[in-house]
């Protein structure tokens, strides 16, 4: 439950409009509720979407966020490899690479869990992200 629910029309909204094909709600823009935990893991969440931006060259905030959504068409055109937290390095590298695709980025609420509440994410799966931001924008 650390992603509201209530937030997904404000995520799917830009594709509707037909302003975006892919959208990433970022828990660090706009004014929404955020819960406030491990420094550590949003330092490296920031190093990791800065790493993705400079080799994709987008400029989210978020690239790590659970929440985002994609039109169907702009899927169909991705083979996905990832398991875990791969996913969110592979598929931006891949978005990145595909012409024409409109990113789109809107803010969202969040409460973070933590470990006793839930929370799965370790440093391991930190660097499994960077690996594949390396494996996904580089050496494919």
């Amino acid at each position: 439950m650390e992603y509201d629910p209530n937030d997904i029309p404000r995520v799917i909204e830009p594709i509707l409009v037909d302003r975006a094909d892919v959208v990433y709600g970022s828990r660090f823009v706009g004014g929404e509720a955020h819960r406030v935990l491990y420094f550590w893991h949003r330092i490296g969440n920031g190093l990791l979407t800065l790493m993705s931006n400079m080799l994709t060259d987008l400029n989210l905030s978020d690239m790590e966020t659970g929440y985002k959504a994609f039109r169907a068409e702009v899927l169909k055109k991705i083979k996905l490899e990832e398991l875990r937290f791969g996913f969110e390095p592979e598929i931006t590298a891949k978005i990145s690479k595909l012409p024409n695709v409109r990113v789109f980025e809107v803010g969202i609420s969040y409460y973070g869990r933590t470990y006793l509440e839930g929370k799965k994410i370790g440093w391991r799966d930190g660097i499994r992200a960077f690996y594949c931001i390396i494996k996904y924008t580089i050496f494919r």
